[in-house]
């Protein structure tokens, strides 16, 4: 194999080395990106369902306190905008179900939101309830604070496991880096066996050709290298071994 091939052939293959590391970094970084990015979001849009949820039962809390002030219209106003937007994002989350224990979460919340409605559902307005703030706080308010809770739990479920998705994509990106690593330590080695082999077939050659030559031209030493490899420098140094014996054949004939 010739000197121009071993070269290239080592400088080929530290490419290689180097483009299939950095191929599959890349790959790796996409992929944690995408399936990161998907769960993200999904936990950010059910946390933002959670939000509205809770602002809507403060929106009501605010209503009833109308009503038992006596502000029939624009507390049923308040209640009924209220209440619409709790369901309709309660029924977002069902459908944007993505961390275990979710779904019985949502049962409890739809469950305890029921309860809590029916107590505002009954007049209040022209009635012993209206003024009357004992029965508030030990009834409605009550009610009130423990369906906001278990909101809260459920709001408090999907930041943990943004956390958590966050934390996996610090490990994908510690798992894309180990590609690039590898490389990195495989391409010192080989450098290391490649200066090796360029050392001991190319340039120690090199050097002893030189020397002999050296030798020859001052002291006559006959020119006895034997190169191992059969390459460019195992041709230079018979080339040059066949002009020794010429020379010194034209010297002993005269």
């Amino acid at each position: 194999m010739g000197m121009r091939i071993k070269i290239l052939s080592g400088f080929i293959i530290l490419s290689l080395m180097l483009a299939i590391a950095g191929i599959w970094t890349i790959y790796e970084i996409k992929s944690a990106g995408f399936s990161v990015q998907a769960l993200l979001d999904e936990n950010y849009r059910s946390i933002n369902a959670a939000d509205d949820m809770i602002e809507a039962l403060e929106r009501e809390d605010s209503a009833i306190l109308l009503l038992l002030l006596g502000k029939w219209d624009e507390g049923r106003r308040v209640l009924r905008q209220a209440d619409s937007l709790f369901n309709e994002r309660l029924k977002f989350a069902y459908t944007n179900i993505t961390v275990p224990g979710e779904q019985s979460r949502l049962d409890t919340i739809s469950a305890m939101y029921n309860q809590y409605k029916k107590l505002w559902q009954r007049p209040i307005v022209n009635t012993p309830h209206e003024g009357n703030i004992e029965w508030y706080f030990s009834s409605i308010h009550t009610r009130f604070l423990t369906v906001k809770a278990s909101v809260q739990e459920l709001n408090n479920m999907n930041r943990n496991a943004m956390y958590q998705t966050a934390s996996k994509l610090k490990q994908r990106s510690d798992q894309a880096v180990m590609p690039g690593l590898i490389a990195i330590i495989s391409a010192l080695l080989f450098s290391i066996i490649f200066t090796f082999f360029v050392n001991h077939y190319m340039i120690n050659p090199i050097i002893k050709i030189t020397d002999r030559v050296e030798r020859f031209i001052s002291k006559k030493t006959p020119y006895d290298i034997q190169i191992e490899s059969h390459d460019e420098i195992a041709n230079l140094s018979e080339s040059i071994s066949h002009l020794c014996a010429y020379v010194q054949g034209q010297e002993n004939s005269r």
